[in-house]
């Protein structure tokens, strides 16, 4: 690949990753594309902004990532008064 072919593709890729940074899916891509890709699915970045305005794209901690898969949210609220 040549030089300017590699840096088309990390341009490329660079914009990708800042979309998913931003908690969306790039247009045009699916979630099998972005893994095939070796990139990220969105809300596993997130953007941290410094005093001095630069914007780092830092990854959730896998850790994190598996308290979110396993504590489902039930917003079910049962307001019945046997409880049923």
């Amino acid at each position: 690949m040549c030089w300017a072919c590699q840096e088309a593709d990390r341009e490329r890729i660079w914009s990708l990753i800042d979309i998913i940074s931003t908690g969306q899916m790039p247009a045009g891509h699916t979630a099998e594309d972005l893994r095939d890709m070796g990139l990220p699915q969105p809300g596993e970045l997130y953007r941290d902004e410094q005093p001095d305005g630069t914007i780092l794209i830092r990854q959730v901690a896998p850790s994190e990532l598996a308290k979110k898969k396993i504590e489902p949210k039930n917003n079910f609220v049962c307001d019945s008064p046997d409880g049923a």
